[in-house]
């Protein structure tokens, strides 16, 4: 597109200290070193030497002194000169990555995808409604009562009745089981694109909403590649993509097997992935085949996808990436299941996210 694209001017926090300053930089830059510390400071010092991010009064000695100092990172031995995170670096870019994503969902997006349900939930609304039998008395809405009943009986003839009750409208949140499945596969990283470093920043993101803000929902987070394996959320910042094929057949089978185990009505599956799969375990062995759809493994992946519809657990797909075959291939996938698929963009994927966890744990799957 020819000319310019205005918008809006945030201008520095001019409250922030050096250090906070230096420290924003810091954390974005440890998830996409994958926590490596060192490699971390590289770049800050590269950075510095391009950019003039220090000054004489505060130098990067001075920065990393101040990491150490306030617990950000430690030495690996005592005496080293080789640092690694700690659990506050850890959960502080789990919290970062909360603000960045689920702020620009409250802005962009707030209200659009409200609850069918209302009447006796968990969360008060803004709306108000007739009272009808079987509300309860912690439902009515006092104030507006009184008001209703002034202006129907008037101030010398006051009396409340049935007709003046207005009540409070309360939406539903369930408790939720969700398993959210990260493609580490080699082209999470090809082509020049990072792929894997924006799905690391949705799970932390995920997993910090849900620990603070539905501390009764469950997350399981599990990467796959020739296999699938669960992972810790302490873990998140550390994950890197690898030499791997894709086996989504591996990551569906134990994220049923998570959810199985849960006891909860709602459970859904969150995937993340920007390929199609291209592997089977096969007892010992490993059947591979990269090039185009191979039916053995998609059907293999459909039959899941079936069984997991048959067990009310819906799939939401984020598929980043745009090759129109993949896309038919992912169509078909939802289709069977019966989920849904985002065909996302890696800068708007925490909100798609954020939006379809929040709408789906505001209604009963089943």
């Amino acid at each position: 597109m020819l000319g310019y694209r205005f918008t809006e001017y945030l201008p520095e926090d001019p409250d922030k200290t050096p250090f906070e300053k230096l420290l924003d930089l810091f954390l974005q830059i440890l998830t996409h070193t994958a926590g490596d510390v060192s490699e971390a400071l590289h770049w800050l010092n590269l950075l510095d030497r391009k950019y003039g991010l220090t000054s004489d009064e505060y130098g990067m000695g001075d920065f990393i002194q101040d990491l150490k100092d306030k617990g950000y990172i430690k030495e690996e031995e005592p005496g080293g000169t080789t640092f690694i995170m700690t659990a506050k670096s850890e959960q502080t870019i789990r919290k970062r990555s909360l603000e960045e994503i689920f702020g620009k969902l409250k802005k962009a997006r707030r209200g659009q995808h409200r609850s069918p349900y209302a009447g006796m939930g968990d969360e008060p609304t803004t709306d108000r409604r007739e009272f009808q039998f079987g509300d309860s008395l912690e439902q009515i809405a006092m104030t507006d009562s009184l008001r209703n009943a002034q202006i129907h009986h008037g101030i010398n003839d006051f009396r409340l009745t049935e007709d003046d009750l207005e009540v409070v409208e309360n939406e539903y949140l369930t408790q939720t089981s969700t398993v959210l499945m990260i493609d580490i596969s080699h082209s999470m990283i090809l082509y020049g694109e990072d792929r894997i470093t924006p799905a690391k920043k949705v799970a932390m993101a995920l997993s910090e909403l849900i620990t603070t803000r539905y501390p009764k929902d469950t997350l399981d987070v599990i990467v796959f590649g020739d296999d699938a394996w669960q992972v810790e959320i302490k873990d998140l910042p550390y994950l890197q993509a690898g030499p791997y094929y894709t086996n989504t057949v591996a990551g569906l089978e134990l994220a049923m097997d998570i959810l199985r185990r849960r006891k909860t009505v709602n459970k859904q599956i969150f995937m993340i992935t920007d390929g199609k799969p291209t592997c089977l375990r096969e007892g010992l062995n490993y059947y591979r085949n990269p090039f185009g759809l191979d039916r053995k493994i998609v059907n293999r992946t459909l039959r899941l996808a079936m069984q997991c519809r048959k067990l009310h657990i819906p799939i939401t797909t984020f598929m980043v990436a745009r090759d129109p075959y993949l896309q038919q291939f992912v169509r078909e996938f939802t289709r069977v299941n019966n989920g849904r698929a985002f065909y996302s963009s890696l800068k708007g994927l925490g909100e798609y996210l954020f939006e379809d966890y929040i709408r789906n744990r505001r209604r009963h799957l089943r």
